[in-house]
């Protein structure tokens, strides 16, 4: 019966083992602050339109302060013009003067406009609205960074541009193999690590960043909540991130 009970115990630990080893990687993870590596090693765009701004073909981005607007009516070059979004969310067009632009889609500020060019001033109108700098769009770059801050995108933007604005990592301190890329998507916080020297001579992709990112240069050494995350991830692993 002694004998009985140690099999049945030896064999109970090698079933919790298993469990440890294969269960779910939210549940694994959940401690060390990941889980859930996500397939292909691309940490996907955000799903907040206010985010999406630089996303090329994103439709559903809503325009913000200070971006600036290409506006187009159709065989009529008089009306043709660049303005830029106020704080208040206005702009101010030829013939139909202050229009509320802040908060709305390219489509529905395309539409508010023929309707008001159309309303005594067109026939027809065909109105295009081309978002030509995304002013609004903010990311954060803090840790080894030579100006750690808050800084505007403007269009498509790379890690490593968005580096550059903030003058470059410190590179007496900076872990050029701990660049942590994080964002929300799927309603989640999602993080990916980047190793910036194989960025830099071409061997991984630079990776685009999007407005609300928050890009952490790690410093070598440390011992952060960051560092515990790095050590725990391949180079280019995506992981959910929990705060």
């Amino acid at each position: 019966m002694r004998k009985l009970s140690g099999l049945f115990l030896f064999f109970m630990l090698l079933l919790l083992a298993a469990c440890a080893s294969t269960g779910t990687p939210e549940r694994a993870g959940r401690s060390a602050g990941v889980s859930n590596e996500i397939p292909g090693n691309k940490l996907p765009p955000p799903d907040t339109t206010a985010a999406s701004g630089a996303y090329e073909g994103a439709t559903d981005y809503r325009i913000g302060a200070q971006d600036l607007l290409e506006i187009s009516v159709f065989g009529v070059q008089d009306l043709d013009k660049e303005v830029r979004v106020n704080s208040n969310g206005q702009i101010s067009l030829p013939l139909i003067g202050g229009v509320m632009a802040g908060g709305r889609t390219i489509p529905e500020l395309e539409k508010d406009l023929a309707g008001k060019y159309a309303d005594g001033y067109l026939q027809n109108p065909q109105v295009s609205v081309f978002v030509k700098e995304y002013a609004s769009q903010r990311i954060t770059l803090e840790g080894a960074i030579t100006k750690p801050g808050i800084y505007p995108i403007t269009g498509k933007t790379s890690l490593l541009q968005a580096i550059a604005l903030s003058g470059g990592v410190d590179d007496k301190i900076a872990d050029l193999g701990g660049i942590v890329l994080m964002r929300q998507i799927n309603g989640k916080r999602m993080a990916a690590v980047y190793d910036l020297r194989a960025v830099r001579r071409g061997t991984i992709e630079d990776p685009q960043v999007y407005g609300d990112d928050i890009i952490v240069v790690e410093t070598s050494g440390s011992k952060s909540a960051y560092r515990r995350f790095i050590e725990s991830v391949p180079a280019l692993g995506v992981f959910k991130w929990f705060f």
